[in-house]
């Protein structure tokens, strides 16, 4: 892995207005981030909504995004949880699916 430089954006999680993850704001979000020249793309930190969204939205929105950048800038995997046990599943996952590294805050 190569030290990422540039803009990383903390990138939000588009929600419907039911609280529904909006995954086809998600990926229309990262295009247009990865258009406007962001370097990597931090995804489900605490600006993306991690304290609020189920552990299977947590891990979808990790898979939605690595699928979705398709290795044109790194996923940045938010993997903080409240509980250590919590936090060490999600970055085994988030490894699993192909995230370039991870956040743990």
């Amino acid at each position: 892995m190569q030290m990422i430089t540039g803009s990383i954006v903390a990138l939000i999680t588009p929600m419907r207005p039911d609280g529904a993850v909006d995954y086809d704001g998600l990926r229309k979000l990262i295009d247009w981030h990865i258009e406007q020249g962001t370097n990597c793309i931090g995804a489900v930190g605490t600006t993306g909504e991690s304290p609020t969204v189920t552990v299977e939205e947590h891990c979808e929105i990790i898979r939605v995004s690595v699928e979705q950048a398709r290795g044109r800038v790194p996923i940045m995997a938010g993997c903080g949880a409240n509980s250590t046990a919590e936090a060490i599943e999600l970055a085994k996952y988030a490894k699993a699916v192909g995230a370039d590294c991870q956040l743990h805050c």
